[in-house]
């Protein structure tokens, strides 16, 4: 079954983190995969291109169904798979409301994560500003704050069962983590992080390239 699976993946990309842990919850092993380096921009090569027009990563194909976005492979992960591996989707309506709330709600994080970690190379030297600077590191705090305090009162996203809410969120908040946020500031979201990055799914996935090099950065240290 997975034999008719490709992932074209990049190491540390949260997108491309998110298929494989659902691919490992729902016991999807041995498909054709190929790491691709974003330094050498082969995620711009023909062999993306001819699967993700945007050439973007990943790019997963299954079968003759091509789903480049990371939620929706998620999800169709899940729905073609519910019988096997780990139920991804809670039965309960509240705990499965709340997933996709957090689900989809998580795009506020990664949108202003990444306005900050990538603003020297998304904003032209020349139009860079410390106003916007300090805006976006406001904004960014806010956002954290919001997650500090969901997970006050329950160990996964969507409370006590680990759901598509935390195969989707768990790698962003991990990044974050990984350049430099202070567990003292978040000790909730420092816990959740260091429970999770035990489960079997996210140990199997986790990135090479921070195995190879374990030491981030400190670029969020004071967030």
């Amino acid at each position: 079954m997975a034999k008719d699976m490709t992932l074209l993946w990049g190491s540390g990309s949260p997108p491309c983190w998110r298929v494989m842990i659902a691919l490992e919850e729902k016991n999807l092993k041995g498909y054709n995969q190929k790491l691709l380096s974003f330094e050498k921009m082969e995620h711009k090569s023909a062999e993306v291109m001819a699967m993700n027009p945007r050439g973007q990563l990943p790019t997963f194909k299954h079968g003759d169904n091509i789903l480049n976005e990371s939620y929706a492979a998620c999800m169709y992960l899940e729905s073609q798979f519910k019988n096997q591996g780990n139920k991804l989707i809670p039965d309960c309506p509240k705990e499965q409301a709340k997933m996709y709330q957090r689900m989809f709600e998580a795009q506020n994080l990664n949108e202003k994560m990444a306005n900050v970690i990538y603003y020297n190379w998304k904003v032209p030297e020349g139009e860079r500003h410390d106003s916007a600077v300090k805006r976006n590191r406001e904004a960014l705090t806010a956002e954290l704050k919001l997650w500090e305090g969901y997970l006050e009162k329950c160990q996964c996203l969507a409370g006590t069962t680990f759901s598509l809410a935390d195969v989707t969120t768990f790698p962003s908040l991990a990044y974050v983590f990984r350049f430099g946020l202070c567990p003292e500031r978040y000790p909730k979201l420092a816990a959740y992080y260091n429970c999770l990055k035990e489960r079997p799914s996210i140990k199997a996935t986790w990135p090479p390239t921070w195995l190879q090099n374990p030491q981030g950065q400190d670029l969020l240290k004071d967030i």
